[in-house]
């Protein structure tokens, strides 16, 4: 083999989307201006959906045979559809959030947009015009929920439709230009029978999870950014008895209870005067006062969670919040710190009582090296031992080894013989022989 063909058989391939996508970027942008130049802005704005796109592939039809153009109809289809994102939609993002295999989008650049797909990142074919036709996509977004993003304002966290979070960030802050970062949310709603299917936790651990959740123990699940906290809390909501009256509280609507008795609530940011913000915070001491059996808190970061430790020790048990940390031991930490800066006055003994006090579990979920999202250790908030708050692990992940396709071969391994403290409250709810069982006491 030549050396020119080793150099061209090491190269990246591109893909027949990729090559496609390049060949039609230019004339797209050539019968977008075309289009832009005919095109009666009152008259579009007042056509559905549907009508727009008859219209623009009978002006992408007529521009090539003009002009001459070699396109199939597949492709001339294509350029339209494209057209129309470009119009009234969210441009080149529109294929990508329409794709369930995906979990984030990450627009880097222009021509810089990556995926996440199973837990691991690859970049796409799909590529914007320029650095000005990303800030527009991100305008349009903003724009829809009432948001703006320029040089005043380069910072902005939003909802999409579909509830998928948008975070984006514009120069002067971002040096490489517009950047959105998109964790799409789920069409699909995952219970713990899928997780145990996907392998993210043993059926034990989901019986062991079920009971707690039976139980009302106040459960804290922790974990890093894209780890799947809120996809657990979600499944773990659904184990909640239908007859409770539940009020969740988070910054972005993600969750789905199929329970009858809900109560939504979500934050809101400040206008563009910088008025009328309503906070976790706000929404946490208001949901006190509407009669809740649950409250569960979409994530805790800042002040809301003195008030989170105060409704669990003052009677809302079964509460459920998600954190970020590494370790569940750190999640507790990361806890303490919080309420400590939050400037309560507080001594941090009587904070770590009272962390011992409301939280019975941790639960750590990651997102290991081969993709794969599983619940890494639980463990068990047992009381205070000096200064310092006592904790017993109850399950962890044994790793062994791994398949030829680098997926981590392991076990979910009960702490055999290890007594939860929360014994005597499954007793009360019937549960104490089930819960021996898997611990393996009986």
């Amino acid at each position: 083999m030549s050396t020119a063909e080793n150099i061209k058989k090491s190269l990246p391939q591109m893909s027949s989307q990729e090559s496609t996508n390049n060949r039609l970027m230019p004339l797209r942008s050539m019968i977008y201006n075309a289009l832009m130049i005919r095109i009666d802005p009152n008259t579009a704005v007042h056509m559905t959906p549907g009508e727009l796109q008859q219209e623009t592939e009978d002006f992408v039809v007529q521009f090539v045979n003009t002009q001459g153009v070699q396109l199939n109809r597949r492709e001339q289809k294509q350029v339209a559809t494209d057209i129309v994102n470009d119009m009234i939609g969210f441009g080149p993002l529109e294929q990508l959030l329409n794709d369930d295999s995906i979990t984030d989008i990450m627009v880097n650049g222009p021509d810089m947009v990556y995926v996440e797909r199973q837990g691991k990142l690859e970049k796409t074919w799909v590529t914007f015009r320029d650095h000005a036709h990303v800030l527009q996509i991100a305008q349009r977004i903003a724009g829809r929920i009432g948001r703006r993003v320029d040089e005043a304002s380069p910072m902005v966290d939003a909802r999409l439709p579909d509830g998928s979070r948008i975070n984006i960030i514009t120069p002067p802050v971002s040096l490489n230009g517009p950047v959105l970062s998109i964790r799409k949310f789920a069409r699909r709603t995952i219970d713990i029978e899928n997780m145990i299917r996907q392998k993210n936790l043993s059926l034990k651990m989901a019986e062991f999870l079920q009971i707690a959740t039976t139980c009302r123990l106040n459960i804290l699940i922790s974990g890093g950014t894209g780890s799947g906290k809120t996809t657990l809390l979600n499944a773990l909501s659904q184990m909640i008895n239908p007859n409770e009256r539940i009020v969740t509280i988070e910054d972005a609507a993600e969750l789905r209870l199929k329970q009858p008795h809900v109560v939504r609530l979500e934050m809101r940011p400040a206008n563009i005067e910088g008025e009328g913000s309503i906070s976790i915070r706000d929404l946490l001491k208001n949901a006190l006062r509407m009669r809740p059996d649950r409250i569960i808190v979409g994530e805790v970061r800042g002040q809301e969670s003195v008030d989170m430790l105060q409704a669990m020790n003052t009677g809302h048990d079964g509460s459920m919040s998600t954190i970020h940390a590494n370790r569940a031991e750190d999640a507790l930490m990361r806890l303490q710190n919080m309420i400590t800066i939050s400037d309560t006055g507080v001594p941090v003994k009587v904070i770590q009582a009272q962390i011992a006090g409301g939280v019975d579990l941790v639960v750590q979920i990651a997102r290991m090296r081969d993709g794969v999202r599983r619940v890494k250790e639980i463990i068990e908030i047992v009381g205070m031992e000096g200064e310092e708050i006592k904790t017993q692990t109850l399950f962890d992940f044994s790793y062994e080894n791994e398949d030829k396709e680098g997926r981590l071969i392991g076990e979910f391994v009960p702490k055999s013989g290890t007594i939860p403290v929360f014994m005597e409250k499954a007793r009360y709810f019937g549960l104490d022989q089930k819960l021996a069982h898997i611990m393996g006491l009986s």
